[in-house]
């Protein structure tokens, strides 16, 4: 196997690096250059239809795409630690998770990131930067309901570290690089992501 990937700050392939780095497992990687145009040469649109990172090579060359599916079939060949639950309510809660994480906060932000910041400008046509500057507000306003999801819990969807945490850190992480800082007020959500970062897997 290996892995056509983008290092940081692109979130998603640094999802499937974190959850690699939680499951003890390495996997080759390929970076794939977004600067320089490199996801929408012909060899890696053939990988990826769209034209995105990650994916997943397997043996039989085989292509994989998309984070959460990329890390489910990881699970299933790496099963321990269980990071998309251990029964089936917990499951459900982390998947339930998951998709909150991406509409409620990955949306906004990426929104604002396609929209409104400089670096999308030369390939993004055309801007609209006010609808991409309202997404401001739609984030932040995610960040302090997850604050408010957080109180008395250590983890986004329970009480151990899941995929939805790796789903929600990169997703913070990445927003603050784009300028989109969580609000001193969310206490909770400044607390889960001072224990999450300090985890050795945040720095994949």
């Amino acid at each position: 196997m290996k892995l056509y990937n983008t290092p940081m700050p692109a979130p998603n392939p640094r999802r499937v690096r974190i959850f690699l780095a939680e499951k003890g497992v390495s996997v080759p990687l390929v970076d794939v250059a977004l600067q320089k145009g490199e996801h929408k040469a012909p060899e890696h649109v053939a990988r990826n239809s769209l034209g995105q990172t990650p994916v997943l090579e397997l043996d039989d060359g085989t292509c994989l795409s998309e984070t959460v599916a990329i890390c489910r079939y990881l699970e299933r060949l790496h099963p321990k630690p269980a990071m998309f639950g251990r029964s089936a309510l917990e499951e459900a809660q982390v998947e339930m998770w998951v998709r909150r994480v991406e509409f409620q906060l990955m949306g906004p932000a990426g929104n604002f990131w396609r929209h409104a910041h400089p670096f999308t400008a030369r390939v993004v046509n055309p801007q609209y930067k006010d609808f991409g500057e309202a997404n401001r507000g739609a984030y932040e306003r995610a960040l302090m309901w997850l604050d408010g999801e957080l109180a008395g819990r250590d983890f986004v969807a329970g009480e151990v570290f899941t995929m939805a945490d790796i789903c929600a850190l990169s997703t913070v992480d990445f927003a603050d690089w784009i300028g989109l800082k969580v609000p001193e007020a969310a206490v909770n959500l400044r607390a889960w992501h001072a224990r999450v970062s300090e985890r050795p897997s945040a720095g994949a």
